[in-house]
């Protein structure tokens, strides 16, 4: 008998090609085990001095189990879109309402475990967060430099500093 499947891997996935066309919808689950190209929001929550709330995955993630991550955000589900997916991540993970994500660019990512398009996006909150214990473990903020010291020693998502890198490079004037 197997192990049942939990609400999360249940969910219903928005599916893509490598053009980011839609091709369908499938349970998490299977999106993961087939390594299917799949849509993501990525939000960086930054404060006033400009520095961004990285958290910490939990153990039981089923991508990146326990790493650290300079996005908020997640799958977008079936007949979801960036922006319904990027409201609803910051709701769910952060507990942030009324701070609404401003869409920056669209990224595709792909390594061994993951291949997805990710729209990212950029919103402004001070705190207190209120952290959804099933998927964020810890957080606080961080300076980008800091962010770049640290994922030397420590485990961060390897999406999240991509796309870290890339803001660097083509915003600067997002750390103002």
């Amino acid at each position: 008998m197997s192990a049942p499947v939990s609400a999360s891997a249940q969910e219903m996935v928005q599916i893509v090609d490598r053009d980011n066309r839609k091709l369908g919808a499938v349970p998490r689950f299977l999106m993961r085990r087939q390594r299917l190209i799949h849509r993501a929001s990525y939000i960086l929550v930054y404060n006033r001095a400009g520095e961004i709330f990285v958290q910490q995955r939990t153990t039981t993630k089923d991508i990146y189990p326990g790493y650290w991550d300079v996005a908020a955000g997640g799958v977008v589900q079936a007949d979801e879109s960036y922006e319904q997916s990027a409201v609803r991540e910051l709701a769910e993970e952060l507990g942030v309402v009324g701070a609404p994500p401003v869409s920056l660019f669209d990224h595709y990512f792909e390594d061994a475990q993951n291949r997805v398009w990710g729209r990212i996006f950029r919103c402004y909150h001070e705190g207190p967060f209120i952290l959804q214990a099933e998927e964020v473990a810890d957080g606080r903020f961080m300076s980008p430099v800091v962010i770049l010291q640290q994922s030397q020693e420590k485990s961060f998502t390897p999406d999240g500093l991509h796309i870290l890198q890339r803001l660097m490079k083509d915003y600067p004037g997002l750390w103002m």
